[in-house]
């Protein structure tokens, strides 16, 4: 007789608020680690109002984050990680974004001058660079 599987019960979705809650957390943690100020905080994560920010500091858990917020805290946590894995001691992985460069994303100036231009782009150059670093560039 032929047996059929019972497919795996679906694991829920991640809920964007979900997502934006933990990134918001983790942004904060990174925040404090790379000595950002609000203004660099807030430009990193396309220019929310500054009541929306200290709102969502306040609390991350009912925040509801625009998809450009979302992408941007997406971009951040990778560049983060990668810095992680490249540099393993910790202070010089998040001094790392403050050093001037002279790759050819960052002209001499640091990768935080890059990410500050205020483009979404300028976030994933540096995760690409980051990446490609690592061996694990895009195509």
């Amino acid at each position: 007789m032929l047996q059929v599987e019972e497919p795996a019960p679906a694991r829920p979705a991640v809920s964007p608020e979900r997502m934006g809650a933990a990134g918001l957390q983790a942004f904060a943690r990174i925040a404090a680690l790379w000595k950002l100020s609000v203004d660099e905080q807030l430009c990193l994560l396309g220019q929310p109002p500054r009541s929306t920010f200290f709102a969502w500091r306040k609390s991350p858990e009912s925040a509801r984050l625009p998809r450009d917020t979302l992408e941007r805290l997406s971009y951040l946590l990778g560049i983060y990680q990668a810095l992680q894995i490249l540099l393993p001691e910790a202070a010089a992985a998040d001094a790392w974004v403050r050093q001037p460069n002279a790759a050819a994303p960052f002209h001499g100036r640091s990768a935080l001058d890059r990410m500050l231009a205020g483009n979404v782009g300028d976030l994933a150059a540096v995760r690409a660079y980051l990446d490609g670093v690592r061996g694990g560039g895009w195509s």
